[in-house]
């Protein structure tokens, strides 16, 4: 890296920030099924607009921006589009994107359907339009950008070898006055994404998209991973984790990561972790008469290291080295009580009703799965009412009943990412479909106790009884509260919500007491926090 006392005697911040993005897949809001819902392009938009007020700012994507699945099924091509175009508008006027690499979920529909323009130097299409690496000034430091890709083939879209036309790069940024490189990296893993790093050397900070084994929010490393003098910054999937990098050019030599309290806490954890660890190992040797003394005095220093480590942590996380470049790594967490700025919101909201309005119009001649012969079809909760008025008078009382509402309330009844939960039978031979739906919204009874016909024609006196008593107990976990929809869900509690007098009396006595699905949400909601950042709407 080279060196820059340029404009470090004035400034009392960083020189400049780095705010860094990939695998972001067509993701523009949050489910708002989970408790603390992550990943919103307009609280990215809101956290962006704001640090560039505050200084210098360089804004990335290592790739994968466009589309949530490869190939893109037929089924969702209206709304694929339309979202692919939403985040191809706000990448460029509200986020104001300077960088942005290429990866697999940007080629799901061809390269004719890139759309932006992509640093990528190991890559040639006269359908992509490619940019060349360039040098950004920020605030009178120069940062050097360019991208790789370390996959032989995405699709039928063949990469080159990714090692000469880096360092080629590399040596060009340097010879334009490059004081800091920034390389946007798609690999396949993070061990290949690391190796690469490594063979192509000079790059000070690493972003890197991994394809389908890019992180979730829990598994994102908090701190930045060493490859030489280079950094590897990993950021979250599906933009639920933006990576911030507040980074300070001074003198000579590789940039140190100097931790900074966004880092310092998680660090601390790992640290306590290791130091439980130790202490049972010290105590076995301690009465281990065989144990051999030089070992245990190196574990007895690693131990005393590490509590050093930790009260350093603790009294002042930043740790600035005595001289030469450094930086602090923020991995954010996009949640509800960050803002969101209201254009793309607003933005967010159209499309909402624009994918909707094509949806139907899309699925208007599609109807729902044949039945085979002689099975049984959907006949929705009315039909029900007949025979078991207390059990569908219960119902009434639960979330279930109120499933379609949620997502009127949002605009979303006929978003293809949401509907699927919301509506009985959904995609099942002689059930619903986003076009035909009308007796069957809401989570009603033939969602647990399977479809009905036969079983009303027959006046439930049907040898054998066509319908479940009792669904499968993996049926919830697997369908629709998915750790991802519904990340407060655990069977027993949640039965308790949906049984009871009139449906199922019996098994709510043989549960018993304990917590309710009801207070499991409203513990994590309150932990989350129940107010909105400002000019947010969900």
């Amino acid at each position: 890296m080279k060196g820059s006392g340029q404009g470090s005697a004035v400034r009392t911040g960083p020189s400049f920030t780095l705010i860094a993005l990939a695998e972001m897949r067509g993701q523009i809001g949050p489910c708002g099924c989970t408790s603390d819902p992550l990943g919103d392009i307009s609280r990215t938009a809101q956290l962006i607009e704001t640090t560039r007020a505050a200084g210098p700012t360089l804004v990335v994507d290592a790739g994968s921006l466009l589309y949530s699945k490869s190939p893109v099924p037929p089924h969702l091509e209206a709304q694929e589009e339309l979202k692919a175009e939403l985040l191809s508008r706000t990448y460029q006027d509200q986020l104001g994107v300077q960088a942005l690499g290429i990866g697999p979920m940007d080629l799901a529909k061809g390269p004719d359907k890139v759309r932006l323009p992509r640093q990528v130097v190991n890559f040639t299409s006269n359908k992509v339009q490619i940019e060349a690496p360039k040098v950004v000034d920020l605030g009178g430091i120069k940062v050097g950008v360019f991208g790789v890709v370390g996959l032989e083939k995405i699709g039928d879209q063949a990469f080159g070898e990714p090692i000469a036309p880096s360092k080629a790069a590399i040596a060009d940024l340097k010879g334009k006055g490059a004081q800091v490189i920034v390389g946007l990296v798609q690999a396949g893993s993070k061990k290949d994404a690391v190796k690469l790093v490594r063979d192509i050397g000079g790059i000070d900070v690493a972003i890197a998209g991994l394809g389908a084994l890019a992180p979730e929010p829990e598994l994102v490393d908090a701190e930045a991973t060493k490859v030489g003098d280079s950094w590897l910054v990993i950021p979250g999937n599906r933009g639920q984790v933006v990576s911030r990098l507040d980074i300070t050019v001074r003198g000579t030599g590789p940039l140190v990561d100097a931790v900074g309290a966004g880092a310092a806490a998680a660090k601390t954890t790992s640290i306590e972790k290791r130091l439980v660890a130790l202490d049972a190992d010290l105590a076995k040797f301690a009465t281990d008469k065989d144990a051999d003394p030089a070992f245990v005095a190196q574990k007895k220093a690693e131990r005393e290291a590490l509590a050093q480590e930790k009260m350093q942590l603790a009294t002042s996380p930043l740790v600035v080295p005595a001289s030469g470049p450094y930086f602090t790594l923020e991995q954010i967490r996009i949640n509800k009580k960050l803002a969101c700025e209201v254009p793309v919101q607003t933005a967010v909201t159209d499309f909402f009703r624009a994918a909707g309005e094509a949806n139907v119009k899309a699925a208007a001649s599609q109807p729902v799965p044949a039945v085979p012969k002689d099975a049984a079809v959907y006949v929705g909760a009315e039909a029900c009412d007949d025979c078991h008025s207390d059990a569908v008078a219960f119902w009434k009382t639960t979330r279930h009943a109120g499933a379609w509402d949620t997502l009127e309330k949002r605009g979303q009844q006929f978003d293809f990412d949401c509907i699927g939960c919301h509506v009985t039978g959904w995609e099942r031979p002689g059930g619903s479909n986003l076009a035909h739906n009308e007796n069957l919204r809401d989570v009603q009874c033939e969602t647990c106790h399977g479809p009905a016909s036969i079983h009303v024609a027959k006046g439930g006196e049907e040898k054998p009884v066509t319908v479940q008593r009792m669904p499968d107990e993996k049926l919830c976990a697997t369908q629709c509260h998915t750790k991802e929809h519904s990340d407060t869900f655990d069977l027993q509690p949640y039965l308790r919500d949906i049984v009871g007098p009139g449906h199922g009396d019996s098994l709510r006595r043989a549960l018993g007491d304990g917590p309710t699905g009801h207070e499991l949400r409203k513990a994590a909601l309150d932990k989350a926090g129940r107010n909105l950042g400002a000019g947010c709407v969900r």
